[in-house]
């Protein structure tokens, strides 16, 4: 198998809450399909992460509680942690953890997006930090 990228699903409860979270963040609105919106994009640069409103397809089990909330890890590599933070803490996103100097040579941080999906953020490693 080879693939060329991967565009992760985020299982997410409130559309618009979403795309104003990640507008927030400077991700701009890629896309979105129905009337209500179920599904849709948001981008930065090169990269794009799909939305999709209560799972993908309906697939979980509705009585599953966990497969609703449980949420995803994502690790976005690419701006200065410190001017993340500084935006997140001015806008009211939760930082589960702060900037911080890891023993294996990256600055990283932790936001969580409000249906639990939590964004590792670093530097890209491909530039000179």
């Amino acid at each position: 198998m080879h693939a060329k990228h991967i565009t992760p699903i985020l299982n997410v409860s409130d559309m618009a809450q979403s795309f104003a979270w990640f507008r927030t963040l400077g991700w701009e609105k890629c896309w979105d399909w129905g009337d209500p919106p179920t599904f849709g994009a948001v981008g930065s640069d090169e990269c794009e992460i799909f939305i999709c409103l209560n799972g993908q397809g309906h697939r979980q089990d509705p009585a599953d509680a966990y497969s609703r909330t449980a949420g995803v890890w994502l690790s976005i590599w690419g701006d200065d942690v410190d001017a993340v933070h500084t935006t997140c803490l001015a806008n009211g996103i939760e930082v589960t953890w702060p900037p911080t100097d890891e023993s294996w040579g990256v600055r990283e941080m932790h936001i969580r997006h409000p249906d639990g999906h939590i964004f590792d953020l670093a530097p890209d490693l491909r530039t000179p930090i």
